[in-house]
């Protein structure tokens, strides 16, 4: 067997696609004879400035001569990459052998690249070790995510499933013709197996991509069967070719424990804490609050992009303890999900004068409360049991603020009851 690597060959600005230069290296083995196992589509670390939108390496299985398939694949990643934006920096990694059967060190490589930062030369230095074929063009930085993507099949163990429609190349660069009804129909039938396909408060179509790139749409789900269905359901412009990817989406993989005190920039981390600050919309719909663990501190935001999921954020209490994850930046946790431990259901207010029944005042530090008509006074505020807009529970961003890697609520497996976005 053979594992070729591939990442950065793409463009923010000009369009390309990763996952569309491996599927054309995956025909071009199959059209020297090659058997082609298996494509999968790994998603690193969300936090890398470096990435464009998504962060994903790709890997393709396959039977050929890894010096063959080497070749040939540099063939196809110098020919597609856009290398003309000086931010694209292609490598490639071809490594013999079963994939699941990767070195330690290579799969450790693998886990590292979705939850930390790594260097090019890391990258070339294990490479070497290993005698790994390797190439890299206009820098070359791309060559951390392919070996990253040469030992995930051995680095983790949750997988799901993308079907990516590719448009004709002519129409590259120009509006997408993909009927919304039509897909909020193939949503709806194969939901919750497939998810994130649409946004059905917003009204958008998740799937359906807004750069120049070739990809037409991407559905996403736990079975592939479903993910086909669902994909059949959709009209379209004319679908060019399409591709099937095993992918670490929609899984978690980025995240890390961690506590309040302990985080650092740049890492994706699930963080206990009481809120320790009200929630405070700030100028551009930004929300922000503070969770504490002893004297430790850490700010948490909710940006507008994340909408209706702000409505619950404001929700919370000082008080509440939570569960928050996501990535951190300028030493803000920027909400992807968290899960409401405890509520704080207790408010203290002044105290109610027993006889003209308005609220008592100060009467001074330490001297309690006082009715300046009646002359009644009471030592204590009381404490009264209010009505809360929570539940106990996991509430995560809707499907169109949500990180490809992010786990959906509707996927299961949390440890609390869940509140899915559809």
């Amino acid at each position: 067997m053979t594992v070729v690597g591939l990442d950065d060959t793409d463009s923010r600005t000009r369009g390309m696609c990763t996952t569309y230069v491996a599927r054309e290296i995956a025909d071009a083995l199959a059209e020297a004879g090659a058997t082609v196992g298996g494509l999968l589509l790994v998603r690193l670390n969300p936090a890398i400035e470096h990435k464009t939108r998504g962060n994903a390496a790709l890997a393709i299985h396959t039977d050929y001569d890894p010096g063959e398939a080497f070749e040939l694949a540099g063939r196809q990643v110098e020919a597609l990459s856009e290398t003309d934006d000086p931010n694209t920096q292609p490598g490639l990694v071809v490594a013999p052998g079963d994939p699941s059967s990767v070195p330690d060190s290579v799969a450790e490589f693998a886990r590292r690249a979705l939850r930390d930062r790594l260097s090019p030369d890391e990258a070339l230095e294990l490479a070497d070790t290993w005698g790994y074929f390797h190439r890299g063009w206009s820098g070359g930085r791309g060559r951390i995510g392919a070996l990253a993507a040469v030992g995930a099949d051995r680095a983790f163990s949750e997988w799901t499933s993308e079907l990516i429609a590719y448009r004709e190349r002519g129409r590259w660069g120009s509006s997408r013709d993909v009927d919304p009804d039509s897909v909020f129909e193939a949503a709806e039938s194969e939901y919750p197996v497939v998810w994130d396909t649409v946004d059905r408060e917003t009204g958008d179509t998740v799937c359906v991509p807004h750069t120049p790139g070739p990809v037409l749409y991407g559905i996403r789900g736990d079975d592939p069967r479903a993910v086909r269905r669902a994909t059949e359901r959709i009209e379209s412009e004319p679908v060019a070719d399409s591709a099937l990817f095993t992918t670490n989406q929609g899984t978690d993989a980025h995240l890390q424990d961690g506590a309040v005190g302990s985080v650092g920039d740049g890492r994706a981390y699930r963080v206990e804490g009481a809120v320790s600050t009200p929630p405070q919309t700030r100028r551009g719909g930004h929300v922000f609050f503070e969770i504490r663990d002893g004297d430790d501190r850490l700010r948490c935001a909710a940006f507008e992009p994340t909408k209706r999921f702000r409505d619950r954020v404001r929700a919370l209490r000082e008080g509440d303890r939570i569960t928050s994850c996501g990535e951190v930046s300028d030493e803000t946790l920027k909400l992807e999900k968290f899960a409401v431990r405890e509520l704080n259901r207790i408010e203290r207010r002044n105290p109610r004068c027993p006889d003209c029944g308005r609220s008592m005042e100060s009467a001074g530090h330490e001297q309690g409360y006082r009715c300046r008509d009646c002359s009644t006074s009471a030592e204590r505020k009381d404490e009264i049991e209010v009505e809360r807009d929570l539940d106990l529970g996991w509430y995560e961003v809707p499907p169109t603020a949500r990180r490809h890697v992010a786990k959906p609520l509707v996927r299961g497996g949390f440890d609390g009851p869940v509140h899915p976005e559809r």
